[in-house]
Parts: C-alpha cells; sequence; structure tokens
C-alpha cells in the first residue's frame, strides 16, 4: 500500500481522536507509532492490521471508519489542498461527478506510484449517477461515499447517497441530486489562501 495512504490513516486517526488513539491504534498493528512516510510503499498487511486496530479501538465496523476518512480528506483544514485539487472537477456537484472517473489519473499525475481503483460513471438520467469503484481491494468506496456526501455539502446540493457494494469486488455508489442548489455552496477558491 502506498505510503500517502497509510499516512492519511494516521493522520485522521491522529487529528480527529487524537495523538494518544493514533498511538494505541498504531502499537495494535504493528505499524510504525512514530507514522508513516508519505513516498514509500508498505505491505498490503500493514493497512488491514491498522485498519482492523481502527474497528477494536474505535469501537466503529470498519465502512464507518472508512467512510469519516473520506469525509476526513476534504473537510480537514490540514488537508485543503485535496478538496481543491477535487473541485478543479466541476462548477456544480453533477458536473463534478461526470469527471470523477478521471481522478485516478489526475492522481497519477501528481504521485505515478499511487494505484487508486478504476472509477466509472453511469448517468441514470434525472440527476441521478452511479458510479463503480473497481479494484483489487474492497473498502475504497466508502471512502469515496464519505468524499462525496462531503462534497456535496461543498457545492450546496442536496443528494442522497447509497453505497451497493457486493463485498467482494464489485462497489457502486448510486447518488441522487434532490436539489442542486439546495443551500450556498461552500466558498471556492482557485488559488490557496496564504
Amino acid at each position: 500500500m502506498h505510503g500517502l495512504v497509510n499516512r492519511a490513516i494516521q493522520c485522521f486517526i491522529r487529528d480527529t481522536y487524537g495523538t494518544p488513539i493514533w498511538e494505541e491504534i498504531a502499537r495494535a498493528s504493528d505499524a510504525p507509532v512514530a507514522g508513516f512516510e508519505a513516498m514509500f510503499v508498505y505491505e498490503d498487511a500493514v493497512t488491514d492490521r491498522m485498519l482492523d486496530a481502527a474497528e477494536t479501538v474505535l469501537q466503529r465496523p470498519r465502512e464507518t471508519v472508512l467512510e469519516d476518512l473520506g469525509t476526513y480528506l476534504v473537510s480537514h483544514p490540514n488537508v485543503e489542498a485535496l478538496r481543491r485539487l477535487l473541485r478543479f472537477g466541476g462548477e456544480t456537484f453533477l458536473d463534478f461527478l461526470h469527471t470523477i472517473d478521471d481522478l485516478p489519473r489526475r492522481a497519477a499525475l501528481a504521485v505515478p506510484e499511487l494505484v487508486l481503483p478504476e472509477l466509472s460513471v453511469v448517468d441514470a438520467g434525472c440527476n441521478r449517477v452511479r458510479i463503480g469503484c473497481h479494484g483489487d481491494r474492497v473498502g475504497f468506496g466508502y471512502v469515496l461515499v464519505g468524499i462525496l456526501r462531503t462534497l456535496a455539502d461543498d457545492y450546496g446540493a442536496l443528494a442522497l447517497l447509497e453505497y451497493e457494494g457486493d463485498g467482494a469486488s464489485e462497489e457502486w455508489i448510486s447518488v441522487d441530486i434532490l436539489n442542486a442548489e439546495h443551500t450556498r455552496g461552500r466558498p471556492f477558491q482557485l488559488a490557496a489562501r496564504i
């Protein structure tokens, strides 16, 4: 697993639950307590052990931990740059959804070693989109649900999201946009604030 993934999990746990909880999870999973190097590659088993330990220590199902990780990735001030990169995907939430299948290619431009699942977008009409996550490991769909829920709010859209994974290899997310302009969206600026 790419170090960026493990570091994202580490930072999510540390920033959300505190350093002592991160240290407990790291010790329980035999992960480096000091943290992960973002550009290294680690055995997949390290990530699995870390998520298993997070389930136990946080007393939350893995699916919830992964969805909360997705929310963290686009809402926490420490990772504001990722939110800005994703907002390049479209002026409206529906526009963004139609470009999300390009996310793995955009990520590969920045970090060639980072392998994200292939994403597919199926327009189901009437402001309804289905997004497929196709990869070797199940779980990214839950992270994507957290990202999409948060970005719907970010765009000011009222959307209903449903995870439709089979638990083995296919992960699908249905997104129904009930109101594209439900609230005033969060301000978005192309450049970072200094």
